[in-house]
């Protein structure tokens, strides 16, 4: 009689644990989500920018670029160096004449599309306006989505401190340079840089002025 008994005992009590066993297991593979002890957790996969306490739809403030300050700080030399691989395309030089695209002497602050007897695109002659600095630092970052139906094939100088540079080496070949504008801080170039670094800097490559 014992061992018999010892036997029912003994089933019941696998039973019980085995009951116990998935249990658990469920509790780990199914949390639920109104709480139930340690294993309780919040169902659904999280979305990445979206942090507890934010409602939706809340992003980071896009970063203001201030280009008088850029231009505070901005290297001649250096955007001299850029222009080299615009020379192919451009003179630089007072009467020097166009080549593939205008001469670039003086632009800043001149009108858009301005040589006389230079064959600009449709595009160029209908875009309006002067080379402001605003204007050519928009430019160059991306010709084709600034006046659309450029001839350039200029693809765009990306890090805006590099823009800024050729601006001010475009400035410098002038009969009366433009005074720069004043900024709205003090010149930081650390943190221009630190603004930009993760921007990839496409060094021009063909012409940098207006076709």
């Amino acid at each position: 009689m014992s061992f018999f008994m010892n036997k029912v005992f003994g089933a019941i009590l696998g039973t019980l644990l085995f009951g116990f066993f998935v249990i658990e297991v469920s509790h780990h593979l199914y949390p639920n989500p109104k709480g139930h002890g340690e294993h309780a957790e919040a169902m659904g996969y999280p979305v990445p920018g979206m942090e507890a306490g934010h409602g939706g739809g809340e992003t980071d403030a896009p970063v203001e670029i201030d280009l008088p300050t850029l231009l505070a700080s901005a290297d001649v030399a250096a955007g001299e160096a850029q222009f080299r691989a615009c020379a192919s395309c451009h003179n630089d030089a007072p009467g020097a004449g166009a080549k593939v695209g205008p001469n670039l002497y003086g632009i800043v602050g001149r009108p858009v599309a301005h040589e006389a007897g230079f064959n600009y695109s449709g595009a160029m002659s209908a875009h309006g306006g002067d080379w402001t600095f605003e204007e050519l630092f928009s430019f160059l970052e991306d010709p084709s989505g600034a006046v659309p139906g450029t001839a350039m094939s200029f693809r765009g100088v990306r890090r805006a401190s590099a823009r800024a540079d050729l601006i001010a080496y475009l400035n410098s070949r002038s009969d009366n340079p433009l005074p720069l504008p004043a900024p709205t801080a003090a010149p930081a170039q650390d943190a221009a840089d630190a603004v930009e670094g993760a921007m990839e800097d496409h060094a021009p490559t063909e012409e940098a002025g207006d076709h």
